[in-house]
């Protein structure tokens, strides 16, 4: 994905973002959800990749413990000309994989236990370059920040229902409220889909 069609999604979801923090809370709601966006932008930057391997129970593995997986990992930054990842192991039944974190020198890779013992080396090696690729072209950054976005979209639908309501500050009132409580998330997830 280009930096260029990312920024401009990116920047479509904040829009988004703040268009919803106007309709609850006029003028004031926009601010209120300029700061909040702000902010879960920068946890999202700085901590996304933590969350995200802490969420799924991913333990980390080295050449020690999972030297299959490892090595295959290694071989294949190597040959694309990015740094090592970390390398983690989800105890899972169920086949994935994925690739997080803000760029290549803090990204990690992680399969689930499934995934590796249904597949063999080769084939372990044709779907661990799929999520390099993603730390590659900073997919992971963008994918993060948009799913933040989506969630605060969502977190601001749900505030609609205690404080858009009473119309004093929405300029659309109690029916806009509603409406925003409805459409918000659904155009929040169609921007994340076109991400």
């Amino acid at each position: 994905m280009s930096t260029m069609r990312a920024g401009l999604l990116l920047a479509a979801m904040t829009g988004l973002f703040l268009a919803v923090g106007y309709l609850i809370g006029a003028q004031q709601g926009m601010v209120i959800a300029f700061f909040v966006a702000l902010a879960m932008n920068a946890f999202a930057y700085w901590n996304s990749d933590k969350v995200v391997l802490s969420m799924y129970g991913a333990k980390p593995v080295d050449r020690n413990s999972a030297p299959r997986f490892y090595g295959i990992v290694e071989h294949l930054a190597q040959r694309a000309g990015l740094p090592m990842p970390r390398v983690y192991i989800i105890d899972n039944p169920q086949p994935n994989a994925f690739a997080t974190g803000r760029d290549p020198e803090h990204a990690a890779v992680a399969a689930t236990t499934g995934l590796l013992n249904l597949l063999n080396e080769r084939e372990v090696a044709g779907v661990m370059p799929h999520e390099l690729a993603h730390v590659k072209n900073r997919d992971t950054l963008v994918m993060t920040i948009t799913a933040t976005l989506a969630g605060a979209i969502g977190m601001l639908a749900n505030f609609a229902m205690f404080f858009g309501r009473s119309g004093r500050n929405n300029p659309l009132g109690a029916v806009g409220g509603m409406l925003v409580m409805i459409l918000a998330p659904i155009a929040a997830m169609l921007v994340q889909f076109a991400i």
